[in-house]
């Protein structure tokens, strides 16, 4: 039994040792919306994919309240009370089989207006062009390009 639960162990620790050895991916970076009034951590989860978190404000608190910004435009009213600081707006992105520089199959939630859209990202070196778009017709959206922060 106690052989068992010490091979548990080791194998549990080479597993980590792996995963925090693993090469950092190209737009694991810290990156500047387009107009450079937030910043947007992108970072590689467990899950395999890809996701991206505002990790700074330019301002950080709300002009009317003076209290921190919250994502008040969110559909759930359970969500409305959620700060804007931390804030997941990327989610679920995966490199293309097809072109090591294009993520696709994720989402990207826009705080200032509650809505999520279907999006895909394109590495271009210290920018990172971002397309959101409506999921049932890709022709309908915009594209941001975010800068390197870091």
């Amino acid at each position: 039994m106690n052989k068992n639960l010490l091979t548990l162990a080791v194998l549990t620790l080479f597993s980590i040792a792996a995963f925090a050895q693993r090469e950092k991916n190209q737009i694991e970076h810290t990156w500047f919306n387009q107009e450079k009034t937030s910043k947007i951590q992108v970072y590689f989860a467990k899950d395999g994919k890809y996701y991206g978190k505002i990790v700074w404000l330019d301002k950080l608190n709300d002009e009317k309240t003076g209290k921190p910004k919250l994502d008040k435009e969110n559909p759930d009213d359970a969500l409305k009370s959620t700060p804007v600081m931390g804030l997941l707006i990327l989610k679920g992105f995966s490199v293309s089989a097809d072109d090591k520089n294009l993520y696709t199959g994720g989402t990207v939630y826009d705080p200032k207006n509650g809505k999520t859209y279907c999006g895909k990202l394109t590495y271009k070196g210290n920018t990172l062009d971002l397309r959101g778009f409506i999921c049932s017709a890709s022709f309908l959206g915009r594209t941001s390009t975010w800068t390197l922060a870091e």
